[in-house]
């Protein structure tokens, strides 16, 4: 008796394939029905992307992948190299920096391999910093949560996070452009996943002054409901602060204006003086807006915490942009979710963060932007403040400081109003 051999060693199987097109990458998801033991190569005249997925077979006909990418022509099977293989080719535009990684199952998604196709910068670009700018904007980025083949938590009636923040965010670009001297810059635009790393990096590439990351939270039951607003935890701070000191020299631009100094000096305990510096200034300046951003929800939403959430946060790493992370309400709450999908109450949620925004900036403007060319601002000293943090909060030196308030000594008392130098 004849036994075909991909019946006996074909174990595996390609149940589906997905694809997302972002700006600045394609992502290709395969769906296995166990994990994927795979090989890959790429091949030139034509650009080619050839995936062996081992001991393997697939029904499906990639004829149907209709949908026109930037980057991926076509999606079709070839010779497989043994009767228990399926040999799959990417026909590609261009060459791209190629990163391929299975996923486990989790949620509502079994096995995966993950195939990324991210353009390459073919010139470097001169960026200016912040302060080479006068009269500038204050830049906000917003992070719509999830997207493409991650929906984030799914709601109780069907509903899917990366739809809900994807609309909050851009209701809330749309507020903020609306005032003078403010801009946002959506890190999502559309339907696809961005990864956690690469958030803060197209922050900084906008050199933004705020970074927003908006959720929709979940549980397992359906009773938890309203808003929360998350912040750095310390201890995740203090890991990657120890990274960028460690590695200062390829990490400089993770710490702000100081980053060269810290990047060229000599002195490790100066390096180490300089960044803790930038970084303790971000987590306070991030807590600071946490609080204005919970005043003005509550003005709007229930809330589910009522003061700041320290939690580690891959989204919440750059060492020198304030960050938050606001859940906006749960998805597993049938009253929660409906509001979350209702244009008018997200619009609420919208107008609520602009003020926290507006409201913090009209405090603290940064140096060469408009809004500072238009304020003078009065520092109240809070609790725990340092004369050196708030110099470094409003870009101005510790002496200018002093001298424009007529101190002598950097000791100051909490309710004290400090005038800011321009």
């Amino acid at each position: 008796m004849t036994i075909n051999s991909t019946q006996v060693y074909a174990q595996n199987g390609i149940e589906s394939v997905r694809l997302w097109s972002a700006p600045s990458s394609t992502r290709v998801v395969f769906d296995l029905k166990d994990k994927p033991d795979y090989s890959f190569f790429s091949l030139r005249s034509p650009n080619r992307l050839v995936i062996d997925f081992n001991n393997s077979s697939s029904e499906i006909n990639f004829k149907n992948l209709t949908q026109r990418d930037l980057r991926v022509k076509k999606v079709r099977a070839s010779t497989p190299k043994n009767n228990a293989s399926k040999r799959i080719v990417l026909e590609l535009e261009s060459t791209y920096k190629l990163v391929v990684f299975p996923l486990a199952p989790t949620g509502q998604y079994g096995h995966r391999l993950v195939v990324e196709l991210h353009d390459t910068v073919t010139a470097k670009q001169t960026v200016k910093s912040k302060t080479d700018e006068e009269n500038r904007d204050v830049v906000v980025a917003i992070v719509a949560g999830h997207g493409g083949d991650d929906p984030g938590s799914i709601g109780y009636n069907g509903s899917y996070e990366k739809h809900v923040t994807l609309a909050i965010a851009k209701k809330l670009s749309a507020q903020l452009n609306a005032h003078s001297g403010m801009k946002a810059v959506l890190i999502r635009t559309g339907d696809y996943f961005v990864r956690h790393e690469r958030k803060p990096r197209m922050a900084r590439k906008h050199k933004a002054d705020l970074l927003i990351s908006i959720h929709a939270d979940a549980f397992t039951s359906s009773q938890p409901n309203g808003a929360s607003v998350l912040v750095q935890s310390a201890r995740r701070a203090n890991s990657e602060f120890t990274k960028v000191i460690a590695n200062r020299e390829k990490e400089s631009q993770l710490l702000g204006g100081a980053g060269e100094i810290i990047k060229n000096t000599q002195d490790d305990n100066l390096a180490v003086i300089l960044a803790d510096m930038t970084k303790e200034f971000t987590t306070q300046s991030s807590y600071v807006f946490a609080t204005k951003a919970l005043k003005e929800l509550k003005k709007v939403t229930k809330l589910h915490k009522k003061k700041p959430v320290g939690l580690s946060l891959a989204v919440l790493t750059a060492q020198d942009i304030p960050s938050v992370l606001i859940e906006t309400g749960f998805i597993s709450n049938p009253k929660d979710e409906k509001n979350l999908n209702n244009p008018t109450h997200q619009k609420k949620l919208a107008v609520a963060i602009t003020n926290a925004i507006l409201n913090y900036f009209n405090q603290y403007p940064p140096k060469g932007s408009l809004l500072a060319s238009k304020n003078v601002p009065v520092h109240k000293v809070a609790n725990g403040e340092s004369l050196s943090l708030i110099a470094q909060r409003y870009n101005v030196s510790l002496s200018a400081l002093k001298k424009e308030n007529g101190l002598k000594s950097n000791i100051i008392h909490v309710g004290q109003k400090l005038t800011i130098p321009k």
